[in-house]
């Protein structure tokens, strides 16, 4: 089997259609997630931690970012980063939130998809029969009725 044809079998067979919605989808799952974690989370945190917001908290690593923060108390962390390298622990703690939440979220979709699917297994699955064996099936039906 040449390599073109197999291809054109993997990608007609859908599941590189299956693997591009589920790509677009979790692209767009994701921004919400950043939206929920960004606009509904962290606000209430950073008011407890301060009102810089939690994801400009970071250590300079370098004296020229100290003294430019010294300077300029309330630059954010993209201002720190033009200056030089930071240690940004507050947008990490920020996305490791995002991944939890997304993480569970998929879990749950999975555990409920696997539930259906157990569902399906369970439930015994009408036997299929052919042209005859409908024929005999509807003449003794018939005939018990007679009796």
């Amino acid at each position: 089997m040449s390599f073109v044809k197999e291809f054109k079998e993997f990608a007609v067979k859908g599941n590189v259609i299956d693997l591009a919605v589920g790509v677009i989808i979790g692209g767009a799952f994701g921004k919400i997630v950043n939206s929920m974690v960004n606009d509904l989370i962290m606000p209430p945190i950073s008011l407890f931690i301060g009102d810089k917001g939690f994801t400009n908290y970071f250590l300079p690593l370098s004296q020229k970012v100290r003294t430019f923060m010294e300077n300029n108390p309330s630059a954010s962390l993209d201002d720190a980063r033009k200056i030089g390298p930071v240690f940004a622990w507050g947008n990490f703690a920020t996305e490791v939130i995002n991944f939890i939440i997304l993480a569970f979220i998929i879990f749950l979709m999975v555990k409920g998809i696997n539930k259906l699917k157990r569902k399906q297994e369970a439930e015994p699955e009408a036997p299929i029969m052919n042209k005859e064996e409908i024929l005999l099936t509807e003449i003794r039906d018939l005939l018990k009725a007679k009796i």
